[in-house]
């Protein structure tokens, strides 16, 4: 697999491969590579994400004097040597082996420690786990759009832990039968639907993204009162579906009229299709692996080691006030500020961006990202 060409990259960003990086040949985006010595800062994208959606980020860093780097994590894009087929092993796709994936790219490209790891979305749970596994390695942590309540708690104790409602049958039997999106991510049928989407996969995506995005003028979060199917039903459909529908059926509705398409300048088609040629080739079911994972709770185990650790470098939360990444799961925020993390700096909810927050508004971003870097 050859990597992204440099006639659709921004200026001073390069893409090449590292061979042979925990069992992967990674696919690898880096700005400031021309000058030795720099400070590493590792940018871990999300779903449906790749390396590219850190474009309007790594100049901006290289600029500042940082080598940032941002790969392709292992079930997405470029990056090959991971299993597509949905009934292959998913023991590489637990978040102590992404973690090592992430160690194992920051290795080859030369460093030993970074002064920031980044994650935004899904990469976000990357990112936590390193600052709270190798505090030596990750200087600081930046958490983008997915609060990080910490690890999960070992489930034993004087009493048996009490055992809650069935959250997806109260979901189903709502007056609007309803589902979670991440327990659908996790079924069989998901990867076809989206990767053979009635409308196509860039028509797909141009709807997905515009659903989480601020371009969609319902998105006004409000925080839910707790984990029960009435009060998730307030999410949107990406996050609670209707039960009958798949997720090509769910983002369609919302699809983007032309004149609107038209009018985005924060990803254009042209970059669209850099995602729609991508996810087209490779399908979706790699990063669907990641929540397979987390529904199962396979991971749990290893996990639990760390059960009561909190992250103690200097950290931040940066979201968009139209995300309601913030509060889909019922108090995750609170957690994440009051207990999984010490040194939590600020959170920022930044005017004008949904989900995307790094794409939507990229300067904003970056001014808080190169402020938070130059912290004491």
């Amino acid at each position: 697999m050859d990597p992204l060409p440099s006639s659709v990259l921004p200026a001073g960003v390069r893409a090449r491969i590292l061979r042979g990086i925990n069992g992967l040949d990674v696919h690898l985006l880096e700005a400031g590579h021309e000058t030795a010595n720099r400070p590493a800062v590792l940018l871990l994208h999300g779903f449906p994400e790749l390396a590219y959606s850190w474009r309007k980020v790594l100049p901006a860093l290289a600029a500042a004097g940082y080598h940032a780097i941002a790969s392709d994590q292992r079930g997405y894009g470029r990056t090959t040597g991971w299993d597509a087929n949905y009934d292959g092993d998913l023991a590489g796709f637990r978040f102590m082996n992404l973690l090592r994936d992430a160690i194992g790219v920051l290795f080859a490209a030369g460093h030993r420690t970074a002064e920031a790891v980044i994650g935004h979305d899904f990469g976000a749970s990357v990112a936590a786990y390193a600052a709270l596994v190798r505090p030596d390695i990750f200087r600081r942590l930046v958490l983008m759009s997915a609060p990080f309540s910490g690890p999960p708690a070992v489930p034993f104790g004087d009493t048996p832990p009490a055992r809650g409602p069935d959250i997806h049958t109260a979901l189903a039997n709502l007056p609007r039968p309803r589902k979670h999106y991440q327990w659908y991510y996790s079924t069989r049928p998901a990867n076809e639907n989206m990767w053979q989407a009635k409308q196509g996969v860039h028509a797909f995506l141009r709807a997905y993204y515009h659903h989480k995005s601020a371009d969609w003028k319902a998105n006004k979060p409000v925080e839910l009162a707790g984990w029960t199917a009435e009060e998730l039903a307030k999410l949107p459909t990406y996050y609670i579906m209707d039960l009958a529908d798949g997720m090509a059926e769910t983002v369609a509705k919302e699809m983007p009229s032309p004149a609107e398409i038209a009018a985005n300048q924060w990803l254009p088609d042209s970059e669209l299709k850099i995602y729609s040629e991508e996810y087209t080739r490779t399908g979706f079911q790699g990063g669907l692996n990641w929540y397979r994972v987390r529904t199962t709770g396979r991971a749990n185990g290893e996990l639990e080691v760390f059960s009561g650790r909190t992250i103690d470098v200097p950290a931040t939360f940066i979201s968009g006030k139209s995300d309601w990444g913030i509060y889909q799961t019922p108090g995750a925020i609170a957690k994440m500020q009051k207990s999984a993390c010490t040194r939590m700096k600020e959170i920022h909810v930044i005017e004008g961006a949904g989900h995307w927050v790094q794409q939507e508004k990229p300067d904003e971003v970056n001014r808080l990202l190169l402020k938070f870097l130059k912290e004491q």
